[in-house]
């Protein structure tokens, strides 16, 4: 078994899993940790848990130790440097000319290297001012290009509510949002009002989207034309929080009633009510038609086998035997034996 720890390296960053290698660390301690650019400063987040070795995250990384005092002042002298590194980025960057808004500088935690976070529309060719960068402060320099959302992030700022911006707060990964929230909640579709400060949509869209459609099921959609108290309505707004539906007549007449007003006045769909014929045969599938299956016949006996006779006797009279006449053969042969039969005529006697 491992015991696994969650930290965190900035205010409402990621979490990240290492290896706590048997160490003690309550939620909230400052722990050194190794990854894959250096050491680094990190706040516990969640206390270790045991995970199964076959279970555990690939590359998993460890936690060298427990911050001590020295630890804690060297990250607080970086951060005290970071401002002397934008200020001077920003004079080389104003300088060369180029399209890019910097954002912020960090220092790793050895001082080993200095990463420089940017916006721009494109692509930015900043060699020159990382050789500038370099000599200046004597030390590596890393150029990182970022988003809107992640400049929000790393600024921080208000929100349109009044409060801190979600990003910069507690909602440590960004989530997808889109404008079919924002219609499902019923809001209006003005860029100025469901927009940040990052230009994007708003992050909280998505918080009580899932709610807003499970409350939504079930209740009729609006200019949907539905019968209540044996009248004919228009429905023209819903509430769904409230679970109620606005209802207009065609004379003006309006009401605002309960889902369970309008389910209890709203006509049900008769049920099909089976005949008495169909009652007794088996029920058809929709869509395909049941093929009439033919009447059981009994079971039948092979015959008996023919008995052997004796050949009957010729017919005295040849004529009557039953003979193939479409042959030639049988032609002349019948003609033969109606000559031969035919009676002699009578002598013809002179005058």
């Amino acid at each position: 078994m491992l015991q696994i720890v969650s930290v965190k390296f900035h205010h409402a960053g990621r979490h990240y899993d290492f290896n706590a290698q048997g160490l003690e660390l309550p939620p909230g301690s400052k722990v050194v940790v190794e990854t894959d650019r250096g050491r680094a400063l990190a706040e516990v987040v969640t206390a270790p848990r045991e995970v199964a070795e076959d279970q555990a995250p690939e590359g998993l990384k460890t936690v060298l130790r427990i911050a001590t005092e020295d630890d804690i002042t060297q990250a607080k002298t970086n951060t005290a440097r970071e401002k002397d590194a934008i200020r001077y980025c920003q004079e080389r960057i104003r300088a060369r000319q180029m399209e890019m808004k910097l954002v912020r500088a960090e220092y790793a935690f050895d001082g080993s290297k200095i990463l420089f976070y940017f916006t721009a529309e494109g692509r930015i060719d900043f060699r020159e001012l990382v050789k500038d960068l370099a000599h200046y402060f004597h030390t590596r320099i890393e150029m990182r290009q970022i988003g809107v959302r992640d400049e929000a992030k790393l600024v921080g700022g208000l929100g349109i509510c009044g409060r801190e911006l979600c990003c910069c707060s507690f909602l440590t990964e960004f989530y997808p949002v889109s404008v079919k929230m924002a219609k499902e909640q019923g809001l209006a579709l003005n860029p100025t009002k469901i927009s940040g400060q990052c230009g994007r949509l708003l992050c909280c869209l998505g918080y009580e989207f899932e709610s807003y459609c499970e409350l939504r099921k079930g209740m009729p959609k609006c200019g949907k034309k539905t019968s209540w108290n044996n009248q004919d309505w228009e429905v023209t707004a819903q509430n769904v929080l409230g679970r109620k539906v606005t209802l207009r007549q065609a004379d003006g007449t309006i009401r605002n009633v309960t889902m369970q007003e309008f389910e209890a006045g709203h006509p049900d769909t008769p049920a099909p009510s089976a005949s008495a014929s169909g009652a007794d045969q088996p029920p058809r599938s929709q869509g395909h038609r049941q093929k009439s299956r033919p009447a059981p016949q009994p079971l039948r006996t092979a015959p008996p086998p023919p008995l052997v006779t004796p050949p009957a006797a010729a017919p005295e009279n040849k004529d009557s035997i039953d003979e193939d006449t479409t042959k030639p053969g049988n032609r002349r042969r019948r003609r033969r034996r109606r000559k031969n039969n035919r009676p002699p005529a009578p002598d013809s006697q002179g005058e």
